[in-house]
């Protein structure tokens, strides 16, 4: 007995040694080509491509998601149809497609006048193509509406969870309670069209959600689309300095004129700055180092224009209705919610 003890002991110590070394094996860094004998690692490959690879990430999780979305509608109307003895496709067209009206004449013309693809050619010799493209689209829209219907009354639960990246914050430009569960970090432009409407809705957001979400802005200038924006970056920093960053923010997105160092001044002086310092702090370009490490930050979350947001690290892109916010921002409490009562729960 005490052999066979001593011979399993062994058979188990080389098999864990085993194990290790192939562990050690992996863990070693991989050379992916060599240049005069000296490898180029994979790791020296990852900080160019980190934003890249997250953007990859992102499209393959919305990919994933539309593709859940669709089997879950598809498992909620074929158990409707089966009540029914139809088949799923002609349950909807009974229950939601027959249901629609014909759209009206004016409807149509609208619809024909906002497709800029068509306003060179006459209403009548499209009109019949357009009520086509047109009813089609109403009868995608009440679907997506039923199907909506049929999940807010079904047990459906989804554990697809979307990627997340750590973005850090900066306090010195934060709106809301330090303490809030909920962090939205704003990457904008301040000359970006879309950056201005999605003002707004950051400033109700933070109001709705009072005590529950925080708002961070970074800087993510579009030079080349926006010449002036690095400049209005730069005195947004210069307003931060002196403790007045939302005021001077607010000016430059509810400004109609353009934003030069005339108009930049004016905003010192309406934003009640210590003028003289402010200028000072423009003219030596002191602030371009932390524009500069809020595009790199940026970039590497996977931030390629603006706005971007990240909610608890979750990527929204580009300008989203209030509703899509939140949505994205009730998901993040609910959750936070339900880890804290398991961990609070008698006998967890």
């Amino acid at each position: 007995m005490r052999i066979q003890l001593l011979c399993c002991c062994a058979v188990l110590t080389g098999a864990t040694c085993f194990a290790q070394a192939a562990s050690e094996e992996a863990a070693k860094p991989i050379p992916v080509a060599t240049v005069g004998g000296q490898p180029i690692l994979d790791d020296e490959l990852t900080p160019l491509i980190e934003g890249q690879l997250r953007q990859l990430q992102y499209q393959e999780y919305l990919a994933r998601r539309k593709a859940l979305d669709d089997v879950i509608n598809q498992k909620l109307i074929a158990g409707k149809a089966a009540e029914t003895g139809l088949a799923p496709e002609e349950f909807l067209r009974q229950t939601v497609d027959n249901k629609l009206p014909e759209p009206g004449e004016n409807e149509v013309k609208a619809f024909y006048f906002r497709q800029r693809n068509l306003s060179n050619i006459p209403f009548d010799q499209v009109k019949a193509q357009v009520l086509t493209v047109l009813k089609q689209q109403n009868v995608q829209r009440a679907r997506q509406e039923y199907f909506e219907t049929l999940r807010e009354s079904a047990d459906v639960k989804v554990m697809l969870q979307p990627p997340r990246v750590r973005v850090s914050e900066d306090a010195a430009r934060e709106l809301g309670s330090p303490d809030a569960p909920v962090s939205i970090v704003e990457f904008a432009d301040f000359e970006c069209p879309y950056c201005q409407k999605a003002f707004g809705t950051m400033k109700e957001l933070v109001k709705k959600y009072d005590g529950q979400v925080r708002l961070s802005f970074r800087d993510f200038p579009l030079e080349e689309l926006h010449p002036g924006t690095r400049r209005a970056s730069e005195a947004a920093r210069c307003a931060t300095e002196q403790g007045k960053f939302w005021a001077y923010h607010d000016l430059l997105f509810t400004s109609s004129a353009k934003l030069s160092d005339t108009e930049l001044m004016e905003h010192a002086r309406e934003a009640d700055l210590d003028v003289p310092r402010f200028n000072t702090c423009l003219k030596d370009r002191k602030v371009d180092s932390q524009i500069d490490e809020d595009v790199r930050a940026g970039i590497q979350a996977g931030v390629s224009g603006t706005p971007a947001f990240f909610i608890n690290g979750v990527f929204l892109n580009g300008y989203q209705p209030l509703s899509a916010f939140e949505s994205a921002i009730d998901q993040e409490l609910a959750s936070l919610k339900g880890k804290a009562t398991k961990v609070e729960s008698p006998g967890n």
